[in-house]
């Protein structure tokens, strides 16, 4: 089933980009295509890895996973877990922090992969999917400044899009 078809009916939804789920499915096969032939296969532009020990890129590979993992479930629970009966902007939980934690989720999956390689191939794909969530979210905000109005112009004033505040 299709997320986007399956919550139409939610007022309390501003909407998503058309070709967001499709770009994000072609972006993903082609990454993983990429990644892992030069990682696994052809290993063309993994040359970095002799000078990054495994004990650093291991850790750090796993720990941009965990935090993608987290960013991703805790953002669509606080969207999609609950039906809002008021229309409001979604303001709590990591969206206390960031605009757009599943995308920023979705990001760090990609560069967690990287470390664990260090294929400047998938590096290069990986800034292209950089790119791409950008484009949308931007798209998005515009939906969300639409049908929110200033309570949303608000949100963005004081909650960053990318990278929270410490």
């Amino acid at each position: 089933m299709n997320i986007r078809h399956s919550h139409n009916h939610r007022d309390d939804l501003a909407g998503e980009h058309p070709f967001g789920d499709t770009g994000q499915l072609i972006l993903l096969i082609a990454f993983l295509v990429v990644w892992f032939i030069d990682s696994f296969i052809l290993r063309f532009s993994t040359f970095a890895v002799q000078y990054v020990s495994l004990f650093l890129r291991i850790p750090l590979g796993a720990l941009f996973l965990f935090v993608a993992g987290y960013l991703a479930q805790q953002g669509m629970k606080a969207v999609f877990g609950e039906e809002r009966t008021d229309l409001a902007v979604v303001e709590k939980g990591v969206f206390k922090r960031l605009r757009h934690p599943v995308y920023l989720g979705c990001i760090l999956f990609y560069v967690g992969l990287v470390m664990f390689t260090l294929s400047i191939s998938a590096a290069v794909i990986c800034i292209t999917i950089i790119v791409f969530y950008h484009y949308i979210a931007k798209h998005e905000e515009r939906l969300l400044l639409s049908k929110f109005g200033n309570a949303y112009e608000r949100y963005m004033k004081s909650v960053p899009m990318w990278i929270p505040r410490l």
